[in-house]
């Protein structure tokens, strides 16, 4: 059964002093209830990163499921989007610790030169946020806003996670390892939202625990064979490398003692295709999680890798560490925290980004009232790349499509419907999009299957009734001011209908270039070798004689 969610408005008695009012005042640090066996999640309370004791108990009688189908994944090359790569922008749910996102949002949008999406539960929410925003200085054109109700704060671990098909965006999802559906559905919400093609594949995960370069190479610890028990190691490696094309390494997990999340980006961050960050415990030499550390800076540098260490500290039960950054184009967030113990760190770790990554602009953000709930700046974030189109000549960037069928080797009877699929993306918005076909393998495209047309992604088509071995489909899109981008057939397909009299040459016309082959198979049919003898029968009495030059003259010469 699907999990249902009630957002408790007035139930501050069942909650008693954990709760904060639900109609103003910060947030505390709580958790759900269990109300008529259903998680409850109450305005007001900030639900942690790691699973809570409620969610745990809730866990025991109702099995992890979602509602979502597991999609096909992506048809197309695939290539998912590094953090360090250009992006548009950052996702943030306006849910709680909002003076970290206050901070955040304004660097982002200014510093950052990015625009954020900020995910609101509701119109009041959005006033709150713009009202923070806009007193902080932060760049207001590069604020979105859209009002959808979520759980938690924590966006990095339940999406969306962006790759390209082609030169499109889009989005990859998991079944999120809580038990929290609002947060688990943002994905494909988002993905409508931005009118990216969205895949969804069976992995429970917290999309925390996973950090990759763009050269195809991703990493993970051992939490994820421990959360999908159902599936082999090799199993979930292929599942990540058929819809993300990511070959994924994995790593020891840290003990739930040290960080009850288990998530990679608590203690390494990949910077660059040949840089990594990773922390170190100078204050637990040879502890479980300082051997880790160590080890994969080993591993990574027999790699090829160019290793950073940093500082990382467990104090009273709390992680602190400084890799959990968020980068965007030219911008790091680096926390900083005031607990005594480790606050004389923070120089340390600044001075280590800042050499790790030249020419970057690296900002410091308290993060001490964050950090106690498991989760830092990068556990708050998720990344949207930036999009791929050229520079258009009518402003902003031209939109780009991906054709997904009809790419080459395929053998279409006439008047059988197929659908022709496409996706694309574009910097604002795709207006309208035209089929076009071609019969002679993509020097000409002359043949209009669409006009204008709605860019739904799928066109129904009746392929006519000729005969034309060298076909190819174009997708060409329109964005709002003029600008086209486009994807056709790499490899032709072939249209098995009747032969068009005198199309000798089979690309469905009839023109001088048909000339050679029909005057070759008129001397000496034997030694034809054009790709439909019969068209070369122009009147259809099974003979290739002189009567038919009169019929290609015809056919030639409307």
């Amino acid at each position: 059964m699907r999990l249902s969610v009630i957002i408790a408005v007035g139930i501050t008695a069942l909650l008693g002093a954990n709760s904060a009012s639900a109609w103003g005042g910060e947030p505390v640090v709580g958790e759900p209830v269990i109300v008529n066996d259903e998680l409850v999640f109450p305005e007001g309370v900030i639900i942690p990163r790691y699973m809570t004791d409620t969610e745990k108990k809730w866990m025991e009688t109702h099995s992890h499921v979602t509602s979502r189908a597991v999609t096909p994944p992506p048809t197309g090359p695939i290539h998912c989007a590094a953090e360090y790569e250009a992006m548009d922008g950052i996702v943030l749910t306006w849910k709680s610790f909002t003076p970290i996102l206050t901070s955040m949002g304004k660097e982002i949008t200014t510093t950052g030169a990015a625009d954020i999406y900020v995910i609101c539960d509701s119109a009041a929410v959005q006033t709150s946020a713009n009202t923070s925003l806009t007193s902080a200085g932060a760049n207001m054109s590069r604020v979105k806003y859209r009002q959808y109700a979520t759980n938690s704060v924590w966006v990095r671990d339940y999406g969306p996670r962006y790759v390209f098909e082609g030169d499109c965006r889009a989005l990859t999802d998991h079944d999120y390892n809580r038990p929290r559906p609002l947060d688990d559905e943002l994905p494909a919400n988002f993905a409508a939202y931005k009118h990216h093609a969205f895949y969804e594949h069976q992995l429970i995960h917290g999309g925390g625990n996973y950090h990759l370069d763009s050269n195809n190479h991703s990493f993970a610890t051992e939490l994820i064979w421990n959360e999908n028990p159902l599936l082999t190691h090799t199993q979930i490696h292929d599942i990540w490398m058929d819809y993300q094309n990511l070959d994924t390494h994995i790593f020891p997990p840290f003990p739930t003692s040290v960080d009850s999340t288990q998530h990679l980006d608590m203690w390494m961050q990949v910077i660059a295709d040949n840089k990594v960050v990773i922390s170190d415990w100078p204050s637990n030499s040879g502890s479980t999680q300082d051997v880790i550390c160590d080890n994969a800076a080993i591993y990574m540098a027999g790699q090829g890798y160019t290793v950073y260490r940093v500082p990382a500290f467990s104090v009273s039960g709390v992680h602190y560490t400084y890799t959990n950054v968020v980068m965007c184009n030219n911008l790091v967030l680096l926390p900083s925290y005031t607990n005594a113990t480790v606050s004389p760190s923070n120089a340390t770790a600044l001075a280590t980004w800042q050499s790790a990554v030249p020419g970057k602009t690296v900002v410091q953000v308290n993060c001490q009232a964050i950090v106690t709930s498991a989760g830092v700046m990068h556990c708050i974030a998720s990344h949207v790349p930036r999009h791929r189109g050229a520079v258009g000549g009518g402003g902003g960037l031209s939109p780009t499509a991906y054709l997904k069928n009809l790419r080459g080797g395929e053998s279409l009877p006439p008047a059988v419907p197929v659908d022709i699929k496409w996706i694309s993306d574009d910097d604002v918005s795709v207006s309208n999009v035209d089929i076009l076909l071609s019969t002679d393998g993509g020097a000409t495209f002359d043949m209009t299957i669409a006009s204008a047309t709605a860019d739904d992604w799928v066109q129904t088509w009746n392929p006519p009734n000729i005969w034309a071995p060298y076909c190819r489909i174009k997708i060409v899109a329109r964005d709002g001011v003029g600008n086209t981008g486009s994807d056709q057939s790499p490899v032709n397909f072939a249209i098995t209908g009747a032969p068009v009299p005198g199309d000798v040459s089979c690309d469905a016309h009839v023109t001088l270039a048909d000339l050679p082959p029909f005057v070759e198979a008129l001397l000496d049919v034997g030694s034809f070798t054009g790709c439909n003898i019969n068209a070369a029968d122009v009147n259809g009495d099974t003979l290739i004689d002189g009567r038919d030059a009169a019929g290609f003259v015809d056919a030639l010469v409307p």
